[in-house]
């Protein structure tokens, strides 16, 4: 078994070097795997030239695309650490990303060069900056390198959380840690050399850097990039580009059943959808599979685990809705207060262990050790419980549980109830300040296009699916939710909504 992204790619060219890795969605242009690897040489000399030597950091600004996947994969190959920055991020989110990541070279494609040169500006050091078109193979102008391969715990990958609150914390994950994952992956869904994946989810994130990106070597499969999502093209590209799984998150397939069903010819060589990153609501789920006839796998993972950790089964008849599934590629379990492990249906904290857990956060050791129990389990922050089959369902997160009046209420609890209602497109709800019971709840609605449906007939829908205790106190009408890159609720952000 392969043991760095570097062995990946080599064992591919190898074996199938004739074999198409990557295409564009959009074009006619593919990358094989023996043009993969002599494109991984030809950057690792390039990059070199640059400063970027192994051992250094690259940081990319950049949206999908061949040349994206090129440099990315280029530099881990070579043993150099990749920072694929959010192209979401606020200026001086990025601008912290930039200086505190040690990045001796910023890739960006045309369109962020000025401003990348502006926070480059603010920070007190020499940092190097190319400017790459992130829709084409790479044309590399130094002479290839055959470096060193990189060591199994070199740090590959050095990716920052997008927490609602504080700085972000860049997750340090190792050659190792993404070998193993991108196998456990493959395995998880018996991926083959026929498989292909529709690739529309941004690189700069954990979900589409593994599954997307990462697994398709492992098992000799490919991929097909976009250059980001489109409702409307979706099931299009999938047909054009004879996609044999896609990969998603919640949100996308919402919107998807808010659009036009496609035709059976172009879901038929769908084997089926997977989707991570965020809770799917069990309605959606439903929705979705009885509408276009794929199945869905749900899973969950977390960038400190590069990706998904759980995982339902492959087989239909195994999987149980509303749950993430069972520990894949690693050890889970849940527990207490006391890091104690607790027996199933108890609600506590769920706790990983395995080869795809990371080294820890870059120059940041208290936050570092904050993160495991003292005998080495990660701490997801997830509330949820484990059942008697060993799937896990998670409830919500720590820092969201609303607690009123001693009890302990998990918003997803709440999101769910709402979202039952016909006329209720998204919903999230969130603990808010309460003097009498120390938090009340707070529930924001997105209703459906040409549906209406008033404050009194939602809290009669929550009252009869809640009972009166759980049902929100403060119901807030609004156009979206705010969400982070994966399409995760930030539900914090939702206070701001208090009046």
């Amino acid at each position: 078994m392969a043991t760095t992204v570097h062995a990946l790619i080599e064992r591919q060219a190898a074996t199938r070097p004739d074999a198409v890795y990557a295409l564009d969605a959009g074009s006619d242009a593919t990358l094989t795997y023996a043009q993969l690897a002599a494109s991984c040489r030809e950057i690792g000399g390039w990059l070199s030239a640059r400063g970027a030597a192994p051992g250094a950091t690259l940081s990319l600004v950049m949206p999908n695309g061949l040349g994206t996947l090129q440099l990315l994969l280029g530099a881990m190959h070579a043993g150099v650490c990749v920072n694929p920055v959010n192209l979401l991020s606020q200026p001086e989110q990025m601008r912290y990303v930039l200086e505190h990541s040690d990045c001796a070279l910023v890739c960006v494609a045309p369109e962020w060069e000025e401003r990348v040169r502006a926070l480059l500006a603010k920070i007190d050091r020499p940092i190097a900056l190319a400017v790459v078109d992130p829709a084409i193979p790479l044309e590399a102008t130094a002479a290839p390198i055959e470096a060193a391969a990189p060591s199994a715990d070199a740090v590959a990958l050095l990716m920052y959380t997008s927490g609602t609150t504080g700085l972000p914390k860049g997750v340090m994950l190792t050659q190792a840690n993404l070998a193993a994952n991108a196998e456990a992956i493959g395995t998880e869904h018996a991926l083959t050399a026929a498989d292909r994946v529709l690739a529309v989810l941004p690189l700069y994130h954990i979900n589409a850097y593994a599954v997307t990106m990462l697994a398709p070597l492992a098992h000799g499969g490919s991929l097909a990039m976009t250059p980001k999502f489109s409702a409307a093209r979706f099931w299009e590209q999938a047909a054009a580009c004879r996609c044999t799984w896609i990969n998603v998150v919640p949100t996308i397939i919402s919107y998807l059943l808010e659009g036009e069903a496609p035709a059976r010819a172009d879901t038929e060589r769908i084997r089926f959808c997977r989707s991570a990153s965020a809770a799917l609501p069990p309605e959606h789920l439903r929705a979705f599979e009885a509408r276009f006839r794929i199945g869905i796998i749900e899973t969950m993972g977390l960038t400190e685990t590069v990706a998904p950790s759980f995982s339902n089964p492959l087989d239909a008849a195994l999987r149980k809705v509303g749950s993430v599934g069972r520990a894949s590629g690693c050890e889970a379990r849940v527990i207490d207060a006391a890091f104690q492990p607790l027996p199933s249906g108890a609600t506590g904290e769920i706790a990983i262990r395995g080869p795809n857990v990371m080294l820890g956060y870059y120059k940041n050791p208290d936050a570092t050790a904050a993160a495991f129990t003292p005998d080495g389990w990660l701490r997801t922050g997830d509330l949820g419980h484990v059942d008697a089959d060993g799937y896990f369902f998670v409830t919500g997160r720590i820092k969201e549980l609303i607690i009123k009046g001693g009890e302990n209420i998990a918003p997803r609890e709440i999101d769910e109830a709402l979202l039952r209602h016909p006329a209720v497109l998204d919903a999230a709800a969130v603990g808010i300040p309460d003097r009498h019971y120390g938090q009340e709840i707070m529930a924001c609605i997105v209703v459906r296009d040409g549906r209406a449906c008033s404050e009194d007939e939602l809290r009669a829908h929550c009252v009869e699916h809640l009972g009166p205790y759980k049902t929100p106190r403060v119901l807030r009408f609004v156009a979206e939710l705010p969400r982070g890159p994966s399409g995760k609720v930030q539900r914090l952000k939702l206070l701001d909504l208090i009046s």
